[in-house]
């Protein structure tokens, strides 16, 4: 699904807000362009099962000054605000009704980059966290499923341009993921704005 904007609620009390066009073509291409030349991109790794591999993607973490984040076993340290993130930031900001003072961007530079099933859920984002996804580039398959029901999953294909804002409790109850795919696909970024260190208040989502 990927066409129509939506409000969905994933029990018991998760929420997910989709709005396909959040950036108009020109501005998300635009935006896509300049991330994908001026950002320094870099290669990290994960600890799994008592082994560190490389992550399959390309990673920058900005944000507030001193805003540090724990994610897989490794802390990431902001770096300043690229100017056009900066701007991106307030205008999530005026929709959402939460100031975010982090984000993560994520360069996946074609189908064999993914990201493994896991929730954004450290204690640093507070107990019900809003996390707001802006979406450019490539499409992929982002995947939903319920951590004490496998079987039970949502998924959507988020559009270039698009925002993607998960609320509630849907961090507790539910896991995503960004599956590798077989068919050819170009370079796709995604940036994931969190609020570390203090409570995020969930805000009115307004397309």
């Amino acid at each position: 699904m990927t066409g129509e904007g939506f409000v969905k609620t994933l029990p018991p009390g998760g929420r997910l807000e989709y709005s396909p066009h959040w950036l108009e073509r020109p501005g998300a291409d635009a935006l896509l362009d300049t991330l994908l030349r001026e950002i320094d991109w870099e290669s990290r790794t994960i600890r799994m099962f008592g082994r560190t591999f490389a992550q399959p993607r390309l990673l920058c973490f900005m944000g507030d000054a001193g805003i540090r984040y724990r994610y897989s076993g490794d802390e990431y340290r902001a770096r300043a605000w690229h100017p056009d993130v900066r701007a991106l930031r307030e205008r999530l900001a005026r929709s959402t009704g939460v100031r975010f003072n982090s984000v993560l961007l994520n360069l996946y530079r074609d189908g064999s980059d993914s990201m493994g099933w896991h929730a954004d859920d450290e204690p640093e984002l507070g107990p019900d966290p809003t996390i707001a996804s802006v979406s450019l580039g490539a499409e992929r398959r982002f995947v939903l499923r319920r951590r004490a029901e496998h079987g039970c999953k949502f998924e959507i294909v988020p559009a270039h341009g698009s925002l993607l804002v998960m609320g509630g409790d849907l961090q507790h109850h539910w896991q995503h993921a960004l599956p590798k795919t077989r068919r050819p696909a170009g370079a796709r970024v995604n940036l994931t704005f969190r609020r570390i260190g203090q409570e995020a208040t969930p805000g009115e989502f307004s397309p």
